[in-house]
């Protein structure tokens, strides 16, 4: 429809489709959709006559008079509404202000979008868009031989939902998870166990993280003693057996306590390459760069100078390689294997200069091309308005928190009563989804480029924007489907039921003016979901998406709470009463649309939906 839209006003006013935006009001009074092309326009007028007549001969209208936006809009709605083939979709068509138009669509294209919504299981909203395109997506990244604390989780949750979004615009979507193996990192962790004489074999991640933030503690008093972390992680380089066993133990047990902390989180990443899987392919990159001329030495260091930013460095001046090399190696490596559009990095603010570094050297090399390089540099998770430190031991420990919020969600089931029902069994795993899911919808519903305080009581609020919210109005939209006995739900996107892909009887003879307030307004809103999710993605800002979520439901609550969904049983003559008949036969569509689509939303935000709760 919206395409529809822009193509009759690129007809009517002889402009290129992609100038023109529709946007969504924020007050529906103005519609469902509404553009400013006639503000645009009027502000491109020429000045000269010889120019004004070019223009006019563009226009399917005389112009010649028009003094200001409004009048030129006032053209341009002239001869939408004489335009057959948009009135089948747009019921009303009018100017506003100064010169915005605003679309009201026609009943049958939103009762036809409900019906979509009830029908396409799981689907409603997903779309080909990327289809022939892949996409990587590169998150969680943790780095061996540390714990996950709070701070990692964003990369993490963030980047899954992004992975979710492009597969759900039908990319091919590769999750690439970047684990920080190798480094100087390793030589302080190696030069405290070799000067402990302990055996890495037997320490768990907590005690490699412990030997660490000994190190930089020592350091503090001691810079001289980093000098040993070099010389380690060069003999790590260059093969060095002692150095290469601490290693391979720190890698092996982190890797199975990474495991765990992200089947807690119900994360799958498709890949997880170690910055070690690129130690031999740094060398023909360097070699690449020698050979186009891009590379030149520095105090003993070999560097790339770029442009209005600092030099990328290459090799270290003791001929170790960097984070920065290894990073260009792997980006080489995942063109060459995947022949990707977009390449995503959700990595922290921090390393905002870094990634600008290397996607110039790419650009220079000649592997950018016509692809898409972006970096989410998520913001900080911060405690009492202060920054978390690893190397301080001043950050807090992820399960520990996810732990805690497990608990205080099966707080909040018992003492809503909301429980009745369930095993204990059931119990446990509608709190973890909770639980886990508040934590999630609480990072995600903010911006990744913002800072973001960790706020136990804001994560749980059941009567505000939290996961806890709108998993409560799914499971209140199930309860009344179940009731209704309307099969709708089906955890399978590619083969619903026969009972679930039925054809609903839709009344044909609705009519806007038989819709109430609350009843409209849910219909209005169920159209703009698969634009929601294609801004959400194209913008990697899944907060987007969490702001619609939770606009749904503060609407279908207002509707739930005002008015009967299902006809009631009169206690005297066991007969059912309607509040309003002409009503009662949509209202239970409404509530399966508003119950796909919380689901299908909260998925793509890598949130469960439990039927109870």
């Amino acid at each position: 429809m919206k395409d529809q839209i822009i193509k009759a006003i690129a007809q009517t006013a002889s402009i290129e489709e992609n100038n023109i935006h529709l946007e969504t009001p924020e007050n529906e009074e103005y519609g469902d959709y509404s553009s400013n092309i006639s503000l645009q326009i009027f502000s491109q007028f020429p000045t000269s006559k010889a120019g004004q007549a070019s223009l006019i001969s563009n226009f399917q209208f005389p112009i010649k008079n028009i003094k200001n936006p409004r009048m030129l809009a006032e053209k341009i709605v002239e001869k939408l509404k004489a335009d057959k083939d948009l009135s089948e979709i747009v019921e009303k068509v009018e100017v506003a202000g100064p010169g915005f138009i605003n679309f009201w669509l026609s009943k049958a294209v939103l009762i036809k979008d409900m019906e979509k919504a009830v029908h396409e299981v799981k689907r409603y909203g997903s779309s080909s868009t990327g289809e022939g395109k892949t996409a990587i997506v590169e998150y969680s990244s943790p780095n061996i031989a540390r714990q996950f604390s709070v701070g990692h989780l964003r990369s993490t949750i963030i980047g899954q939902a992004i992975y979710n979004h492009y597969k759900f615009l039908g990319y091919k979507v590769i999750g690439e998870n970047h684990l920080g193996d190798w480094g100087t990192q390793f030589g302080m962790i190696i030069a405290q166990i070799v000067k402990k004489d302990l055996d890495p074999q037997k320490l768990s991640v907590q005690e490699f993280q412990k030997l660490y933030v000994e190190f930089n503690k020592e350091a503090e008093g001691n810079p001289s003693i980093r000098e040993e972390a070099k010389v380690w992680f060069k003999k790590l380089e260059e093969g060095d057996s002692k150095a290469r066993k601490v290693w391979k133990s720190a890698v092996e047990i982190s890797l199975e306590e990474f495991k765990r902390i992200y089947d807690l989180l119900n994360v799958k990443i498709d890949n997880a390459h170690g910055e070690s899987f690129y130690e031999d392919k740094m060398p023909s990159v360097i070699d690449e760069i020698k050979e186009k001329g891009m590379a030149k030495e520095s105090q003993g260091a070999l560097i790339v100078e770029l442009p209005n930013m600092p030099p990328l460095i290459l090799l270290k001046s003791d001929g170790a390689t960097t984070y920065q090399t290894r990073d260009l190696a792997a980006l080489k490596y995942r063109i060459q294997t995947w022949d990707p559009k977009i390449i995503v990095y959700e990595v922290g603010a921090e390393q905002k200069l870094h990634f600008k570094q290397i996607f110039k050297v790419a650009e220079l090399l000649g592997w950018k091309n016509d692809r898409e390089f972006v970096h989410i540099g998520h913001g900080l998770v911060l405690i009492g308005g202060k920054k978390m430190g690893v190397r301080k031991g001043t950050d807090i420990k992820l399960e520990e928190v996810l732990q805690e919020s497990v608990q205080r969600a099966k707080k909040i089931i018992e003492k809503s009563g909301t429980d009745r029902g369930l095993s204990e069994f059931d119990k446990e795993e509608v709190a973890k989804a909770v639980g886990i899911g508040a934590i999630k919808y609480w990072d995600l519903s903010h911006h990744p480029t913002s800072d973001i305080e960790f706020d136990w009581e804001k994560m749980f609020i059941l009567e505000g924007n939290s996961g806890p919210y709108l998993q409560y109005t799914f499971a209140r939209c199930q309860s009344v489907l179940k009731r209704a006995k309307i099969p709708i739900s089906n955890n399978s996107a590619s083969s619903p039921s026969r009972a679930e892909s039925r054809d609903f009887q839709f009344p044909n003879n609705l009519t806007i003016k038989q819709f109430n307030n609350e009843e409209l307004s849910l219909l209005r809103t169920f159209i703009h979901f698969p634009e929601v999710i294609e801004h959400s993605a194209r913008n990697y800002a899944p907060n987007l998406l969490c702001n619609y979520l939770y606009n749904l439901a503060q609407k279908f609550n207002v509707f739930y709470n005002k008015h009967w969904i299902l006809p009631r049983v009169d206690k005297k003559s066991k007969a059912l009463k309607y509040e309003d008949p002409s009503s009662m036969i949509i209202r239970p569509y409404l509530t399966s649309a508003t119950s796909q689509i919380l689901k299908t939303g909260l998925g793509l935000l890598g949130i469960q939906s439990p039927e109870k709760m």
